[in-house]
């Protein structure tokens, strides 16, 4: 029950405009054809941006225990030009929300959430969004 206010409450003060954002960027991913693998995370991560209690943005390789072709090498450079073309647009506006938000008292936790968002534009390949319970899981394996 706490996680749903929390979730209606993330999507008012910011989860829908950043995951429209997020939309945004990936349909123009989508638009390159080149750019349609970082335009289907776009969709998921923006997703995730409009409800994200209760879910976790963790490594794939720590959920899997294995490196695969996103988490190596190939998914560095895939960062890097994330970053250059639409992460740190991204990972600015996510930072300007938060900002505004702990400007209120009840901002505060959305606020750092936008930071930890912030934190996954920058570079989000090799990243998986799963349920809370899966990736402590994860963890403690």
């Amino acid at each position: 029950m706490i996680r749903t206010i929390g979730n209606i409450l993330w999507f008012v003060l910011g989860g829908l405009v950043m995951g429209l954002a997020w939309w945004f960027i990936g349909l123009i991913a989508f638009i390159t054809i080149i750019g349609i693998p970082w335009g289907r995370s776009c969709l998921v991560i923006g997703q995730f941006t409009m409800w994200p209690f209760g879910r976790e943005a963790i490594s794939r390789s720590e959920l899997r225990k294995r490196e695969d072709i996103g988490t190596g090498l190939l998914g560095l450079f895939g960062n890097v030009i994330w970053f250059l073309l639409a992460g740190f647009w991204l990972a600015v506006a996510h930072i300007m929300v938060a900002l505004a938000l702990f400007l209120t008292i009840i901002g505060i936790p959305f606020g750092i959430q936008h930071l930890k968002l912030a934190g996954i534009a920058l570079a989000p390949v090799g990243k998986t969004i799963v349920f809370s319970d899966v990736a402590n899981a994860a963890r403690s394996r």
